[in-house]
């Protein structure tokens, strides 16, 4: 086998033609181990039988300062390698160095050419047992994609088929499997195709100024260039790194540390790193030595991969090819460019593949909630498509409509809010909750745009149901909203709105709809929008990108008599209505997890702590003290104990939240009783006759008639109103969700799914990416047991790129990275190891091999509960003692993860997976409270990120109060 390192081609003498004997080749190909990905080794490699590493899609590419030009071997009669992408191989640009592919061989007529492929998402695949007759076996190469291209006329084609699940594999002429659907394209016509090529080169999505240089780049005819959207190198938007202690960004260009621990990896900024003294840092009960930390600098340059086709030799990036690496897993599919694909077409020799070769949105699983949405945004569509049709006074035919839309939930799992400790311990005196359960759920819209489907809106959604206890009974957070600007047809409605925000707006309307005919009293709208360089959900917003409005679509939602009144948060609870009462309490708040109040209580009364009761300290100068004269004066009475910290807090917190409680939306879908706040969801409201938007529940009703009547109301009045009875109906006696579970570790949280495309450059910044991101993302809702998440080598404890891990089928704790499995040949595992199933396998691997690993990981979890809280000494349950030798391993280990103990490394995995799936706040699970502790520590620093761009904005509303005045 012919396996070359980095370092052996720097020193490849050019006029040494490379000697490989047929003899080698055949012995080699009966002993290589097929791969999915694999990491770069720097030391020279020699032609010995050691099994190749697995490939990886996705790369860690150097900066452009990094790269060298690399020598490449002349033309000799025999072979000549190309090191670099071959527009490369005459002018000093940079190469994509750091990643390894393989190398395919056949013979060619009269001499063999070798080119290469390079990319962070490259078509790449592992060496094929098929032997062609008249051609050489394929054989692997480290460090990069060799194929030997073979003359079309040369080889004799072999009609093999095999059939793995739904998926055919045919071997093609230059024998590389036929995987279909590797590309999206090949689902396209030849119009379709160039409608597809027309949209690239516009490059929506950029500024014009951006767009206008890439369109006149394109009219050069160089072979640098890609062949679909005629730019050459394109670079990714870096992944941001935040440090792990304080949250602060980690600027460009600045140095950090970082280090791989259980709870995953962790970066410290060079403040955080100086300011720990010793030989350690410390971040939330996780200790690391500072020696054992890798210093960095933040400035890569991730550049998009190049894919070849398989015929012509042209490149492509991977992103306007619409390649799918994943599906490209082990095997070296052939890749067919746009013009052989449309020239085959023309002879007769293709047609497109059907739909169904690859899942899209509308397989996805459909549930009620998804269902009303769609019918209810496609019945407003046809009477808006009418409309502009009257207006126009013609067909409906001949006016342009919005097609290709699903709408899908594809996440729906229950949680677990703990109250934070500080606001818990002032209110449980008056019982108040220490947990809310929830149920969390992501919906988004797809689209079919030039015959891809783009994900164009995203929504987080937190619904508090019935069985929940006040003061979150029944309520609905909308927690984080998402979109961007590629909706089609880009026109406006009748009323002069863009079509765009009217399908969006119909979304949210038939969402709340749902949520009132479930029974839902009000819903809770944050509208933030995220400071410069941060996102939401969809990561790497277009240039062109608006923020959302609500308040026209809620005005619509009142028409349609679905929400009942609108007010906002501070004037709900914070401000004393005419005739409420109820006292200003905290405990009446409703408490959302990843709301803006929560946090800012917790630390005024954190400040409060420190400073005592209401003198507040800020940077040496006296900020205004709250004494209780003063909230005696405002109308708080029991001002002893808690009862005191509690004002202090509200009479804060609501002098925080008055300049921004436009943006803090309380959406009643019920009517409340104006006495007393209460929700009416049963029995009769009190309605009065002078005064329409008074109305009042069976309890304060019958409470006002025992009162004399200059006391009732309105009261102060001289004139009696008359109240009558309205019978409160079509209220659901129960918030019961009758969807099914949906399970996605992708879309758990909204900041699970955007560092999920953080880590594989999944961008929506252009309309050519979205498209890939959207192909890429459906893939995975599609493949959810295949790896998708960075999990932990056991040998060198370094953290896997997705696709490279070498997994044991009988220790569901084992991993190993595909570096080492190179190094040391699967040596260090008692048993044998499997790299992640192929494409063409993945219909079948994944209900067979992968769920088979998923069945063995949930009876570890099961038997690490059990071990956890087990005291019979000779216990019969299967590994028990076993696994409670571990957790004592752990305990007494003076090795430990970091130094690379193995049974550390599988201790720790057990638990984090437990935790990731646990609900319980006092599980017995050793550590599995400081796993829960360390993910909510992560959240809190993402979530104040968002509250610094709230903060921001107050002291903006202030300081324009104060100028006026």
């Amino acid at each position: 086998m012919l396996r070359r390192s980095s370092e052996l081609a720097h020193k490849q003498n050019p006029a040494e033609p490379i000697l490989i004997t047929q003899h080698n080749m055949n012995q080699r190909s009966a002993d290589r181990v097929h791969g999915d990905r694999m990491d770069i080794d720097q030391a020279v490699e020699t032609f010995d039988d050691q099994p190749p590493a697995a490939k990886r899609p996705k790369l860690q590419l150097v900066s452009p300062d990094a790269s060298e030009n690399v020598p490449v071997c002349q033309k000799n009669p025999g072979f000549m390698l190309q090191e670099a992408h071959p527009r490369q191989l005459d002018q000093n640009k940079k190469m994509v160095p750091d990643q390894e592919v393989d190398v395919g061989l056949d013979i060619r007529h009269p001499q063999v050419t070798l080119v290469s492929c390079h990319g962070s998402d490259e078509k790449i695949g592992a060496a094929q047992n098929t032997v062609i007759p008249g051609a050489l076996n394929k054989i692997h190469c480290h460090v990069q994609q060799e194929t030997v291209v073979a003359d079309k006329e040369s080889v004799t084609a072999v009609d093999v088929k095999k059939k793995t699940g739904s998926v055919d594999v045919t071997i093609s002429k230059t024998g590389k499997p036929k995987v279909k659907g590797v590309s999206l394209m090949e689902l396209f016509t030849p119009e379709q195709i160039h409608e597809h090529i027309n949209g690239l080169r516009q490059w929506i999505g950029q500024s014009k100024a951006k767009a206008e240089k890439n369109q006149v780049i394109g009219y050069s005819e160089s072979e640098s260039l890609c062949q679909l959207c005629k730019v050459e190198n394109l670079t990714f938007e870096p992944q941001p790194i935040y440090c792990s202690p304080c949250g602060a960004r980690i600027k460009r260009n600045a140095s950090y540390y970082t280090g791989s621990t259980a709870m995953g990896r962790l970066f410290f900024c060079i403040s955080c790193y100086n300011a720990s003294l010793g030989n350690t840092i410390e971040v939330e009960l996780i200790k690391l030595s500072k020696a054992d930390l890798e210093k960095k600098r933040n400035s890569d340059e991730p550049e998009e991969g190049w894919v070849q086709c398989d015929k012509c030799e042209c490149w492509q990036h991977q992103i306007c090819a619409l390649f799918n690496a994943r599906r490209n897993d082990v095997e070296e599919a052939e890749y067919t460019c746009f013009k052989c694909y449309i020239e085959e077409f023309k002879r007769g020799l293709r047609m497109p593949l059907p739909e169904s070769v690859v899942r899209g949105a509308k397989d996805l699983p459909r549930t009620l909630l998804s269902d009303h949405i769609e019918e209810r945004l496609f019945k407003r569509l046809r009477e808006e498509r009418q409309e502009r049709a009257n207006k126009l006074k013609t067909s409906l035919d001949e006016v342009p409509g919005a097609d290709g839309l699903v709408v899908r939930v594809v996440s729906s799992v229950d949680k677990k809010l703990e109250v934070k400790p500080r606001f818990f311990k002032i209110l449980q005196e008056d019982n108040y909750p220490a947990e809310f359960p929830y149920k969390s759920k992501a919906i988004l819209l797809f689209q079919k745009i030039e015959g891809v489907e783009v994900c164009l809106f995203g929504m987080y959604v937190q619904e508090y149901g019935a069985e929940c206890k006040f003061p979150n009974q029944r309520r609905v957070y909308l927690s984080y909203l998402d979109s961007v600007k590629y909706f089609r047809p880009d026109i406006e409605t009748v009323s002069g709105q863009a079509l765009r925000t009217y399908v969006y707006h119909e979304i949210l309307i038939g969402y709340l709809e749902y949520c009132k005919q479930r029974g839902f009293t009000s819903c809770y709208i944050w509208a933030c929008p995220p400071v410069k360089g941060e996102d939401y959900i969809l990561y790497c917003h277009p240039e062109i990108q608006k923020t959302p409005k609500y308040l026209s679509m809620l005005q619509k939602a009142i028409k349609e008599n679905i929400v009942v009144e609108l007010t906002n948060l501070y004037d709900q609870f914070f401000v004393t209505a005419k005739e409420c009462k109820i006292k200003v309490s905290a405990a009446r708040l409703p408490y959302f997890d990843g709301d803006y109040w929560p946090g800012a209580a917790e630390d005024i009364i954190n400040q409060l702590q420190l400073e005592g009761d209401g003198k507040l300290l800020k940077k040496g100068r006296v900020n205004k003290i709250i004494t209780k004269r003063a909230l005696k004066a405002a109308g708080h009475t029991d001002l002893s104990g808690h009862a005191s910290k509690e004002a202090m807090l509200m009479q804060k917190l609501g002098e925080i939240i008055c300049p921004i409680k436009d943006d803090l939306i309380m959406v009643h879908l019920q009517y409340s009783c104006s006495h007393c706040c209460t929700f009416m969801v049963s029995g009769r409201r009190w309605v009065c006759n002078e005064r329409k938007s008074f109305y009042i529940c069976d309890r304060c009703y019958n409470a006002e008639q025992r009162l004399e009547e200059k006391e009732r109301h309105p009261s102060n009045s001289k004139c009696l109103h008359i109240l009558h009875p309205v019978e409160i109906v079509g209220v659901s006696e129960d918030t019961k969700d009758r969807d099914i579970i949906l399970e996605n570790e992708i879309f758990d949280t909204r900041q699970a799914f955007l560092s999920f495309c953080q880590g594989y450059h999944y961008q929506y910044d252009t309309l050519r990416r979205a498209k890939h991101s959207t192909m890429m993302m459906l893939y995975h809702l599609h493949n959810p047991t295949g790896p998708a998440f960075v999990a932990t080598c056991n040998v060198c404890n370094c953290d896997i790129e997705n696709g490279q891990v070498w997994y044991c089928k009988d220790c569901p704790d084992f991993d190993m990275c595909a570096s080492c499995y190179q190094k040391h040949g699967g040596a260090n595992h008692h048993h044998k190891l499997t790299n992640h199933p192929s494409c063409a396998e993945c219909n079948v691997q994944n209900k067979g091999a992968w769920q088979k690993h998923v069945q063995q990981v949930r009876v570890w979890l099961e038997l690490a509960l059990h071990a956890s809280s087990c005291h019979v000494r000779n216990c019969q349950y299967r590994n028990c003692r076993k696994l409670k030798g571990l957790f004592h391993h752990g305990a007494q280990c003076k090795i430990r993860l970091t130094k690379g103990c193995k049974q550390c490394a599988r201790m720790w995995y057990i638990i984090r997976l437990h935790s990731q799936s646990c609900r319980q706040s006092d599980c017995a699970v050793p550590r599995c409270r400081d796993f829960k502790s360390f993910e909510r520590k992560q959240n809190q620093l993402s979530e104040s990120r968002r509250m610094a761009s709230v903060n921001e904005r107050v002291r903006q509303r202030v300081a324009e109060v104060t100028r006026h005045e």
